[in-house]
């Protein structure tokens, strides 16, 4: 049994435990929380046994064998490197690290003391993402791609009121690229590699933080456009384009809804709707078989860190493009 705890009480992390409650093994046993009472209540609202207001003191629990983070971007660094130093495995969310170099200096932590440290990134871990490769083989040559993740945040009307929502707070490391465009970035380099040049801009806040961004990628024998905003609802999704058919993807980060067109217009449902417990019991899923089968799932886990860097290191390059600076 992996007894894990959690760090954040956020709507994310009750879906990850929904997503744990999938997979055998995978015990919740501890929650931290700033705010004791509110702590006290997602723990009995989840069943965990102890609660803790502080990092440090539930790194040095014994009792538990790993953490979940997803607190403010800004943290994940310290904070991962807290647990992985008192010998927990961390899965934390995206992104896992603002700064490719603490990526890095994290992961060789990890490594050094046979550690799981991975980005808590639903498509990775998908059944979808095989589909997905095995469809692209079905629409011949590829020359045009279109990530989109732009989704209307709940917290625009309170940074409209003047308030500052963490998720439009600089000094927190956030802002629409780190939020939602990873999602974009992340099948781009899984499907088409590192591209040759990569072309940013971006659209800023009064808070400093970017609300909406744009980028191309160019390859030799193709261009991927990357869009998202935190200020607009898309209502049509991602795309990519060959001169077979083109395959349709309506959710771009639980790479949910996706068909292929032919050219003649007949349309192939391949992912309908899926919960969202269910699309992060994946990577939970996989968290689990990384702790407790390291040799058979070694290949796989070094595999997905390697991209996950990958990517940490484009979105950096991606900011300094487009102006993007966490105060």
């Amino acid at each position: 049994m992996v007894r894990y705890g959690t760090v954040g009480t956020g709507w994310i992390t009750d879906a990850f435990i929904k997503g744990t409650q999938m997979v055998e093994g995978l015990e919740l046993y501890a929650v931290c929380s700033r705010e004791r009472k509110k702590g006290e209540q997602f723990a009995s609202d989840h069943g965990a046994k102890l609660v803790f207001t502080n990092c440090q003191e539930m790194a040095e629990c014994d009792e538990i064998d790993a953490v979940y983070i997803a607190s403010p971007n800004a943290l994940h660094y310290e904070q991962s490197k807290l647990f992985l130093q008192h010998g927990k495995h961390v899965i934390c969310e995206k992104p896992i690290t603002v700064e490719p170099e603490e990526l890095m200096e994290l992961q060789a932590l990890a490594e050094e003391k046979s550690l799981i440290y991975m980005e808590a990134i639903m498509m990775l871990h998908l059944p979808q993402r095989e589909l997905l490769r095995k469809a692209l083989r079905r629409i011949g040559r590829v020359t045009t791609a279109r990530f989109d993740f732009s989704q209307l945040s709940s917290k625009y009307p309170a940074l409209l009121a003047g308030e500052l929502p963490n998720i439009f707070n600089p000094r927190l490391a956030t802002g629409c690229l780190m939020d939602l465009g990873i999602y974009c970035v992340y099948p781009a380099v899984d499907l088409f590699g590192e591209p040759q040049e990569i072309s940013t801009n971006a659209g800023f806040l009064p808070s400093g933080a970017d609300g909406y961004d744009n980028a191309i990628f160019v390859y030799p024998d193709k261009q991927v456009s990357i869009s998202c905003s935190k200020l607009g609802q898309s209502v049509i999704g991602s795309e990519i384009m060959g001169d077979e058919g083109t395959i349709i993807i309506h959710s771009i980060s639980k790479l949910t809804g996706i068909s292929v067109i032919d050219r003649d217009g007949r349309e192939e449902k391949l992912v309908g709707n899926v919960e969202k417990s269910e699309l992060m019991s994946k990577e939970a899923q996989s968290f689990y078989n990384y702790i407790t089968s390291p040799e058979r799932y070694q290949t796989e886990y070094r595999e997905n860190n390697r991209l996950t860097l990958l990517v940490n290191q484009l979105l950096k390059q991606m900011r300094k493009q487009a102006g993007i600076v966490f105060l």
